[in-house]
């Protein structure tokens, strides 16, 4: 059946071998959008592309380990664990999917603009931008700082130098993103044009510097990648020397990126807010800005594959691809089926079975979204 993508919300754009690409590799992509308050699961099972939009509020950074997904919500961070053996008997949609996230717990962390997330040997670490700080995520406080620019002297909620992207090495924090070296309030926005910073976190030495609004660096292989959000393209750092290279140049304001074997997937997002976006380079291009995810292939720098959105999302924060899941589920945290979702490490049970009724007014959440027939 074909369908007019303008006339539904969260309309896709696939590229011609996205679905073959993500079949072949055996992944799925999560993303979050913060502006739509969504974080969304495109699939790739057997009748094509899927994506799947679930209500959080204002999600931004994910980070994923395994089993076990965490989300930056407006002011709390929501860990979610996957349970195949509930996914078997969903009541909205049995045996449609091989994973299901579910949540399993909320902590309770406020309103600290939390940016990047990852799981670490320590636990759960989060960028605190709105305290310009490294912190740790756990049930004892709001959250337990332990790192920040050495230039930032107070731990105030000033949001001083927009630190924002975190990159791990062997479970500990290595590498982190801001947009200005600043310790006002607020101090970076009159350079976030070319005042960027990429920082060593183990030896509070400046890295690269003079970059635009930069954000998601990680590490690769050894290679340090870091996202030049504000000229739409991703770098490769000399962690020596500091020098950079360009790997590709995107259409879109880069923010988010996953890596699976060769592949980058990079989270894009068109300028809307003039006060925050306004006077970068990107703006110069003379091409159109996209919403989506682009997929690069890392030895050639290449665009091969792409997700763009035609409407309702305008911009991506994060982006993760979920290994050996093809066709994953997620409930949301004002569904109806959470409750009745109970998962053991042996067993799993709906408390209530049979079919769900929708009432009238039903939310655009309550369906599964199947691309399959869709130009």
């Amino acid at each position: 059946m074909q369908a007019d993508n303008k006339t539904y919300p969260f309309s896709l754009v696939p590229s011609s071998g996205i679905l073959s690409l993500l079949q072949s590799i055996g992944c799925s992509i999560a993303l979050s959008t913060y502006k739509a308050g969504k974080v969304i699961l495109v699939g790739c099972g057997n009748q094509g592309l899927s994506q799947l939009p679930r209500t959080f509020d204002k999600p931004m950074g994910m980070a994923v380990n395994g089993e076990r997904m965490a989300v930056a919500t407006r002011d709390q961070i929501v860990v979610l664990g996957n349970s195949p053996r509930l996914a078997v008997d969903y009541p909205k949609a049995p045996g449609k999917y091989d994973a299901l996230w579910v949540p399993r717990a909320t902590y309770f962390c406020g309103e600290v603009d939390a940016h990047d997330m990852a799981w670490g040997d320590e636990g759960l670490w989060a960028v605190n931008t709105r305290f310009s700080s490294l912190c740790l995520i756990n049930d004892g406080y709001s959250f337990v700082p332990r790192w920040h620019p050495p230039f930032v002297t107070d731990l105030v909620p000033d949001d001083r130098c927009h630190l924002n992207g975190l990159a791990m090495d062997s479970g500990r924090p290595a590498y982190v993103t801001m947009l200005g070296r600043s310790n006002e309030e607020k101090g970076w926005r009159p350079h976030k044009a070319d005042g960027g910073l990429l920082m060593d976190v183990q030896s509070n030495e400046v890295v690269a510097e003079g970059l635009s609004m930069p954000h998601s660096p990680r590490l690769i292989e050894g290679r340090l990648v870091v996202m030049n959000s504000g000229t739409g393209e991703v770098l490769e750092v000399d962690r020596r020397t500091g020098k950079t290279e360009t790997i590709t140049a995107l259409p879109g304001f880069l923010r988010g990126c996953s890596v699976f074997g060769q592949y980058l997937f990079v989270g894009l997002s068109k300028l809307r807010d003039q006060r925050v976006f306004g006077g970068l380079p990107l703006e110069e291009k003379d091409i159109p800005l996209q919403a989506g995810v682009a997929v690069v292939d890392m030895r050639s720098g290449d665009l091969v594959e792409s997700l763009f959105y035609q409407n309702t999302v305008e911009e991506i924060y994060d982006v993760h691809v979920l290994p050996g899941m093809k066709m994953p589920g997620i409930i949301g945290l004002d569904e109806r089926t959470q409750p009745d979702s109970l998962a053991t490490p042996e067993s799993a049970f709906w408390a209530s079975q049979g079919p769900q009724q929708h009432p009238p007014g039903k939310r655009f959440d309550d369906y599964d979204q199947d691309m399959s027939g869709w130009k």
